[in-house]
């Protein structure tokens, strides 16, 4: 398993500490946790930023493929 050393101030030090002992086995699995949920957290991605309505956008669609010219209609009448 890698290694690595990291710098926290007092204060966050102290937090991760408390964390630590409350809700993990060993800070050990604490670090190893945490971090793994910050990247989780980190990799979000945005798949779109303006969703659209499947429906609307298929309704959309259809209605320019299955439009008629209306001149036709009143030429064929002539």
């Amino acid at each position: 398993m890698p290694t690595f050393e990291l710098s926290l101030s007092d204060d966050v030090y102290s937090e991760f500490q408390q964390l630590a002992d409350q809700e993990f086995v060993s800070e050990e699995q604490a670090a190893e946790e945490l971090i793994a949920s910050g990247i989780e957290a980190y990799n979000v991605t945005i798949v779109d930023e303006e969703p659209r309505d499947e429906m609307m956008e298929s309704a959309e669609n259809n209605m320019f493929d299955t439009a008629e010219d209306p001149g036709s209609i009143e030429d064929d009448r002539l």
